[in-house]
């Protein structure tokens, strides 16, 4: 690799792309993991990339294939697409044309985000490891040294069972939490009533349906927990429904978040434009990684609309992926959902300093790149390809 010392930062050309590896894993979850649509899952099917350069120096990006309501990505498929696509479009180039090497990917395959975040995300890492500045430096700057997260409540058999994990998440400092909705409105309201009992003015909590309530089912339900000061909603209608969502709005005190329904800029301009949600979340498979949620995240706030940086369970990879946008943004952010893999959900980790909260918060990675350094052991033993 070059010495810094010796290099022109303004000529671009000294260092080009090679190939790009992708390495499929299952991770398992430490408990199967239920939201209202779908079984329970035991493992994050997840996608590594790596982006080689001729320097020796390798970026990282993380996606995964998270079939749901709107998404039926598959890794082989994802392993098709930027492999027999997108590579051929970057080899030769320099990992610097950030902008110009993801307007052609996403010009040749449109709605291919859950592929392209993991490409993104692997460039952002290798140009902030030639600079060894971290991400956040070439994104504009630093501007918080941690980021507040929420823990995520996945759906139990019980309210006992229920009232432990939220008890063990208080106890590590979450005072966020996000409940799963959307199976059945008694086990619903029995589980929000639960909780606000349990823990009062101390916790802010949020009440996640992933899209799976009908409109009269939402209403019904959703005006039975006003009274319960719940922060917001998220995502309470199919995606396709946003003309219900924005009823819906108008007619509950209950602020709405938008996170299925928001799967390209597009997609979003509608809903800022029907008043469908005070809020949206970003995750970063879904919404194609930091090329284009930076996008999406200054859409948000020209219409005044609050930012949630999500993410769906995932490794400290694309933890960091969220870290590093957030430790850039200017502007307040709501308490995110992207550290749910590192906060206990997942059995373990594939890098050498695994992410850790301290008191339901995150802190920003300092390390050039994403900050984190794969851990090549457990890449081998998880990866399915073998």
């Amino acid at each position: 690799m070059k010495d810094m010392d010796e290099v022109n930062t303004a000529d671009r050309t000294w260092v080009r792309i090679t190939n790009v590896e992708c390495i499929p894993l299952n991770v398992p979850f430490k408990v199967p993991f239920k939201i209202s649509t779908g079984a329970a899952r035991p493992v994050v099917e997840t996608l590594i990339v790596k982006v080689n350069t001729d320097q020796g120096i390798t970026g990282i990006g993380e996606t995964q294939a998270w079939r749901r309501q709107g998404s039926a990505e598959t890794l082989e498929g994802q392993i098709n697409v930027i492999k027999n696509h997108f590579e051929p479009q970057m080899i030769g180039r320099s990992p610097f044309d950030i902008n110009s090497i993801m307007h052609s990917l996403n010009g040749s395959m449109y709605h291919s985000h859950y592929s392209q975040a993991a490409v993104g995300d692997a460039l952002h890492d290798a140009v902030g490891k030639l600079l060894n500045v971290p991400v956040y430096q070439i994104l504009g700057g630093k501007t918080r040294d941690t980021v507040r997260v929420a823990a995520v409540l996945s759906m139990k058999g019980t309210v006992e069972s229920l009232l432990e994990s939220a008890d063990e998440f208080f106890e590590q400092g979450f005072r966020h939490l996000v409940l799963k909705i959307g199976l059945d409105s008694k086990d619903d309201l029995r589980n929000v009533e639960a909780l606000r009992t349990r823990f009062g003015a101390e916790i802010a909590l949020r009440v996640d349906a992933n899209a799976a309530l009908n409109y009269d089912d939402a209403l019904s339900l959703l005006s039975k927990l006003e009274h319960f000061d719940i922060e917001t909603v998220e995502q309470p209608l199919a995606i396709w429904d946003v003309d219900g969502m924005a009823d819906l709005a108008k007619k509950l005190r209950i602020p709405f978040m938008a996170d299925e329904c928001v799967t390209t800029d597009h997609a979003l301009m509608d809903i800022i434009a029907k008043r469908a949600a005070s809020s949206a979340q970003t995750k970063v498979a879904k919404n194609g990684g930091i090329y284009h949620i930076q996008r999406l995240w200054h859409m948000l706030s020209a219409a005044g609309m609050s930012i949630n940086p999500g993410n769906h369970p995932a490794t400290s990879v694309a933890t960091a992926s969220v870290a590093q946008m957030c430790g850039s943004w200017p502007t307040p952010l709501m308490a995110g959902v992207f550290a749910v893999g590192v906060s206990g959900a997942l059995a373990e980790d594939i890098v050498q300093d695994p992410i850790q909260h301290q008191n339901g918060e995150i802190p920003i990675p300092e390390g050039p790149g994403l900050g984190v350094t794969l851990d090549e052991e457990a890449l081998s033993r998880l990866r399915i390809d073998k």
